[in-house]
């Protein structure tokens, strides 16, 4: 069975900016900046369509496709493995 791989999405400070409220619940922090963690992500359009899970409210996993224009990426990582918690030090 292929390991899982997970995509961390980093954006242009300016992006989050600009999307605001709507982009914050998919947000993760870290040391290194925030981006958004996904599970599968198609960057060959004017949109980069991200596949990822949440949890709703209450406590199911739900998937969910969040697409924003391909121009806000700044970078993408692919971590493969369970370990999704990642750094560069």
């Amino acid at each position: 069975m292929p390991e899982q791989r997970t995509y961390a999405v980093y954006f242009h400070p300016q992006a989050i900016d600009v999307m605001g409220e709507a982009i914050k619940p998919y947000l993760t922090e870290s040391a290194e900046g925030k981006h958004v963690l996904c599970h599968e992500i198609d960057t060959s359009g004017t949109f980069c369509e991200m596949t990822l899970v949440k949890t709703n409210e209450k406590g199911k996993p739900v998937e969910c496709e969040v697409m924003i224009p391909s121009g806000m990426i700044r970078l993408v990582i692919a971590i493969t493995g369970d370990e999704t918690d990642f750094g560069f030090g």
